[in-house]
């Protein structure tokens, strides 16, 4: 595979609908779930009693409105529910000595507050678009609810594979992406080569590119890939290939997902691919004369 078809992955935060407002703590969490529940309680009894008198003629459609707010209620707890089944996870991110408490937002569980480009901290979600250095096509997306963009590599290999019958010879990602059980993984069988800059070791006087003792076989061999001219030269084309995709999908409009839920927000980062690789379609296409 050519450095023109070598495909990057690379990420973007994103910012979700949830305000900051709705991001609550463990004890308020169990004391709105106890009241969400009480309510929707007193609206099924509610609706159970009968009728005394028929419904004026020109009144409003009862039952309608019956369901909606139903409805209104059975999702409320449901957030609630879905905050509160997230929290041992937040909590479990806050380091021994940290004064502060996990926060989970009732309105989108999911979101994740996370540090932004600007500097800024908001909640957001962590879109990441797996495209071809060759014509800027998108060929996988994946969403994740943590800042970090570790982790995601297999899970954006792997459907590659799937889609195209064919694993990548190579694939292209930027440090955050530079997980050492990822890089195996991807690498397992010698099918698939990662291009992925190397952290710079805290003692100065360590060669980072020479394979440590601890390193499995196939994190050895990117070290030592990664030490060479040809991969360092590779690693500069990121910037003129995911980068650029990600770019113009901002210049689309993906400020910040109006929805919430993860499947609805990755559905509509697929729509923004799928803007992006119609967009590309148009462009390589052969021109007359």
């Amino acid at each position: 595979m050519t450095i023109d078809e070598l495909p990057t992955l690379h990420g973007m935060r994103v910012r979700a609908r949830a305000e900051a407002a709705s991001f609550r703590r463990r004890a308020t969490l169990e004391r709105l779930l106890q009241e969400a529940r009480a309510a929707l309680q007193d609206l099924r009894r509610k609706l159970a009693a009968p009728v005394a008198a028929p419904a004026a003629a020109g009144a409003p459609d009862l039952s309608a409105q019956e369901a909606a707010a139903m409805r209104h209620a059975e999702e409320r707890v449901a957030r609630v529910e879905q905050a509160l089944e997230r929290m041992p996870a937040m909590e479990a991110k806050i380091q021994p000595g940290e004064k502060k408490e996990a926060r989970v937002s009732t309105t989108d569980p999911q979101a994740t507050v996370m540090k932004r480009a600007d500097g800024g901290v908001r909640a957001a979600y962590n879109v990441a678009y797996g495209t071809t250095g060759k014509g800027q096509v998108v060929v996988g997306v994946d969403v994740v609810t943590v800042g970090s963009d570790q982790g995601p590599m297999p899970p954006m290999v792997d459907p590659i594979e799937d889609r195209f019958e064919q694993r990548p010879n190579e694939v292209l990602v930027d440090g955050g992406f530079a997980n050492l059980e990822d890089i195996e993984k991807v690498q397992a069988g010698g099918k698939c080569k990662v291009y992925a800059p190397v952290a710079k070791p805290k003692n100065d006087t360590v060669d980072r590119h020479e394979p440590k003792a601890t390193d499995s076989e196939e994190v050895a061999e990117w070290r030592k890939r990664m030490g060479t001219k040809k991969a360092q030269k590779i690693f500069k084309e990121r910037a003129a290939t995911a980068e650029c995709v990600n770019a113009q999908a901002r210049n689309r409009g993906l400020q910040q997902f109006m929805v919430r839920g993860l499947n609805k927000v990755k559905s509509v980062a697929t729509w923004f691919a799928i803007a992006q690789n119609m967009a590309r379609s148009f462009a390589l296409q052969p021109q007359p004369g």
